[in-house]
C-alpha cells in the first residue's frame, strides 16, 4: 500500500462489502458505524449492536477506535461512553489488521471471553466474579433491552424513551384521575 488514505478507503470498502451494515457519518471513511450482531453461542447471541468506528489519520500505522453506541453489560466495555478495554486494539495493534479483524475476531472474541482482571466496568466483572448466575442474568438482560435491531435504528441508547412507556403505561392503568396540585370536586 503506497499510502495510510488508500488503506484505509480500501478497509473500509471491504468492511462494507462484507455482511456488515455500514453507516458512513460525516460522508467520510474515517467515522462509521458498523451494525455487529453477538458471536453464536454466546450470552450475547441475538443482540445486535451499533458500534462507533473513527480511524486516526496514521491509520493503519494506529489503531482505530472502537465503542459501542447502544448499552452492553461486559466488564472490558465502559457501560457509559462505550469504550472497549481490549489490548490488541489498545496495545499491540499492528498494520497487518485492518477492520475485518476487528469485527470477526477481536470483538466476538471479547465478548466470547470476558477479562474481569482488567475491567472498565468494575460492576460487570465483581459480579463475574462473585456470582456467575446473576452474571449471566444481567447480560441476558441488557441484551433484551438495549440490543435489539429497533435500538440502532432509530438511535435511541437510553433508557429514557422505555422509562416513558413504563411511566405511560402506568399511569393509564392507575384508577385514580387525578391532576396533583388540583382539589377533587
Amino acid at each position: 500500500m503506497s499510502s495510510p488514505s488508500k488503506r484505509r478507503e480500501m478497509d473500509v470498502m471491504k468492511l462494507m462489502m462484507s455482511d456488515y451494515t455500514v453507516e458512513t457519518i460525516n460522508d467520510g471513511l474515517s467515522e462509521f458505524n458498523v451494525e455487529f450482531h453477538g458471536p453464536k453461542e454466546s450470552l450475547y447471541e441475538g443482540g445486535v449492536w451499533k458500534i462507533r468506528v473513527e480511524l486516526p489519520d496514521a491509520y493503519p500505522y494506529k489503531s482505530p477506535s472502537i465503542g459501542f453506541v447502544n448499552k452492553i453489560y461486559h466488564p472490558n466495555v465502559d457501560e457509559l461512553s462505550g469504550s472497549v478495554c481490549l489490548d490488541v486494539i489498545n496495545q499491540s495493534w499492528s498494520p497487518m489488521f485492518d477492520l475485518l479483524n476487528v469485527f470477526e475476531v477481536f470483538l466476538p472474541q471479547l465478548l466470547l471471553y470476558p477479562n474481569a482482571s482488567d475491567p472498565l466496568n468494575g460492576d460487570a466483572a465483581s459480579l463475574m466474579m462473585k456470582d456467575k448466575k446473576l452474571y449471566e442474568q444481567k447480560v441476558k438482560e441488557y441484551c433484551e433491552r438495549y440490543a435489539k435491531k429497533e435500538n440502532i435504528s432509530n438511535n435511541c441508547t437510553s433508557d429514557e424513551e422505555s422509562d416513558e412507556e413504563d411511566i405511560s403505561e402506568a399511569e393509564s392503568q392507575s384508577s385514580d384521575d387525578e391532576i396533583p396540585g388540583h382539589a377533587d370536586p
